[in-house]
């Protein structure tokens, strides 16, 4: 009896150790991947999320600087007389 449960001790023992080294290969391969997938991402110029949104926030602020820009010229022209294409009233 003793035997059959040394037997049993070392099948598990050997399941064990072949458990870590399929976890230790996973982890290895997603490694690898994710290396991979982030070369071939940088090869193509894509870009983060986080890039896009601080861009496009950017963009933003910029169409919305401008928009106020406009207002202001237009008001500027008004109050000195002239028409929008620059030319004087009259």
């Amino acid at each position: 009896m003793q035997t059959r449960g040394k037997m049993f001790d070392d099948l598990s023992k050997l399941m064990t150790n072949a458990m870590g080294v399929a976890q230790g290969a996973r982890t290895e391969a997603e490694t690898a991947m994710k290396g991979w997938m982030d070369r071939w991402l940088a090869d193509r110029d894509f870009v983060t999320r986080e890039e896009f949104d601080a861009v496009r926030a950017m963009a933003q602020k910029a169409r919305e600087e401008n928009e106020a820009l406009k207002a202001r010229l237009d008001a500027l022209e008004a109050g000195a007389g002239k028409t929008k294409d620059g030319k004087a009233k009259g």
